[in-house]
């Protein structure tokens, strides 16, 4: 394949919100420079929850949710099968990109015909069990992802798809069905907020509507796209809420390493050689929401302004710490390597947090230092939860940062840093060794040990 059609696969190294929607404007913006045209940012997971801000040089913002972070550049989006659509979320967000003036934005979005559809039903049942769990609660965006995919799996031959918009019978025997089991669950759960359902006749207009205005793909769209140029995966959410790798239950219903992108890519026909798996991570860790956090450091919130997050009402609180090359390398290795590293976040780093931010190189617990923690088999929820208990009761190890933040990183992560940011606009960006590993058809890949 020639160089220029090389494909990035963006995925965040934490908790999410590391800055991947930043770095795809950037990416999908460089092809003026490169020569290197973007053809498409395509969605490999995630649904409607995803929140990828977007600051562009004229002012102009947007947190981008199903439409790719590439939509300002005037790059196409392709939600695939592996991605969650939320039609009537689409219809608003579309609304509001054309405010912001893009021009006919549903015209810049195709949706696989394989992808599942989140409901209002579903965002209804999600509240009312993260509700009942009161204490207990895993996190939740409350939009209904997670619910999606538990009912595509209990019921299979009747979860709903994109591609049902299509037979108008069809579409209203399944919403008939997905509407009794979510008045059953709810009743069953005793919520008694969450209010009457949205009536099945007035979801299958919306939907119809849907199936008119938005392209629907199939088997060689993806091969298509890659033979007219570069493709970048926007990945959606972090690599630790991972649904086999994550901490669990603290997790999100989708698989947030590359392996989705790269069985897409496989299938498309794209030689591995092709790709570069590019790691986001920022200076400092984030968190959003329950869950365990070990470098977790509440006294940095003042020093490390956060315009784009806050509380949610079923998210939680946004949680701020101290970098944990532990956690960082544990996302590394379940991803199944990396091949470069995107560092965002180095202006509020060298603000007023500066001379309070450390590193975790290590944890304590139980009188064990760890350095590492291990992969357990895939898919296996008892070694998460073991994790889990472990990250909730180890203490790190700090030490002051003893060169910039992306040498550091490189170093403690084996491989090389492409693009480092200084803010959240386009500009802001800065490559170091990305056109290298883009370009150089005998790059050599650095795995991770």
């Amino acid at each position: 394949m020639p160089a220029e059609a090389r494909h990035v696969i963006v995925a965040d190294l934490g908790f999410g919100d590391a800055g991947k929607g930043t770095i795809v404007d950037w990416l999908a913006g460089r092809s003026a420079a490169t020569g290197r045209p973007v053809r498409a940012v395509l969605r490999f997971n995630g649904g409607a929850q995803a929140a990828h801000t977007v600051v562009r040089a004229d002012r102009r913002s947007h947190t981008f949710a199903q439409f790719g972070a590439g939509t300002f550049a005037g790059v196409p989006t392709l939600l695939t099968r592996h991605a969650l659509v939320e039609p009537l979320a689409l219809a608003r967000e579309a609304a509001a990109l054309s405010a912001l003036g893009v021009p006919d934005p549903l015209d810049l979005i195709s949706v696989d015909r394989g992808a599942l559809i989140t409901t209002p039903l579903h965002a209804v049942v999600n509240r009312a069990r993260e509700a009942a769990r009161g204490g207990g609660a895993h996190g939740s965006c409350g939009i209904g992802v997670g619910e999606t995919v538990a009912y595509a799996l209990d019921e299979p031959d009747l979860a709903l798809r994109a591609g049902d918009t299509e037979s108008p019978s069809r579409l209203r025997r399944r919403l008939l069905a997905l509407h009794e089991w979510a008045a059953t669950t709810v009743r069953e759960l005793g919520d008694p907020t969450s209010g009457p359902l949205p009536g099945v006749d007035e979801l299958i207009r919306a939907y119809l509507s849907f199936a008119r205005r938005i392209r629907l793909t199939g088997d060689g769209e993806i091969a298509r796209l890659a033979a007219g140029g570069r493709l970048v995966f926007e990945g959606a959410q972090g690599v630790l809420l991972d649904e086999w790798r994550g901490f669990h239950p603290h997790t999100t219903w989708s698989t947030t390493t590359f392996a989705n992108a790269l069985d897409l890519l496989a299938e498309a026909g794209v030689d591995r050689g092709d790709v570069c798996r590019l790691g986001v991570t920022r200076t400092y860790a984030t968190r959003h929401g329950a869950g365990p956090f070990p470098s977790e450091d509440p006294s940095l919130a003042p020093l490390l302004p956060e315009p784009h997050n806050g509380t949610g009402r079923w998210q939680g609180a946004f949680r701020v710490g101290h970098l944990d090359l532990v956690l960082l390398r544990y996302a590394a290795e379940v991803c199944g390597g990396l091949d470069a590293l995107a560092v965002t976040h180095l202006d509020t780093a060298a603000g007023a947090a500066r001379e309070r931010l450390r590193v975790a190189t290590a944890w304590r617990a139980g009188g064990t230092r760890i350095t590492r923690l291990r992969p357990g088999a895939f898919a296996d929820l008892d070694h998460q939860r073991r994790l889990t208990a472990l990250a909730h009761a180890a203490r790190p190890e700090m030490v002051l940062p003893d060169r910039p933040w992306d040498e550091l990183l490189a170093d403690a992560l084996g491989v090389p840093v492409a693009v480092t940011s200084w803010g959240p606009r386009s500009g802001d960006k800065q490559p170091a060794t990305v056109d290298e590993i883009t370009t150089r058809e005998d790059q050599d890949r650095v795995p991770v040990s």
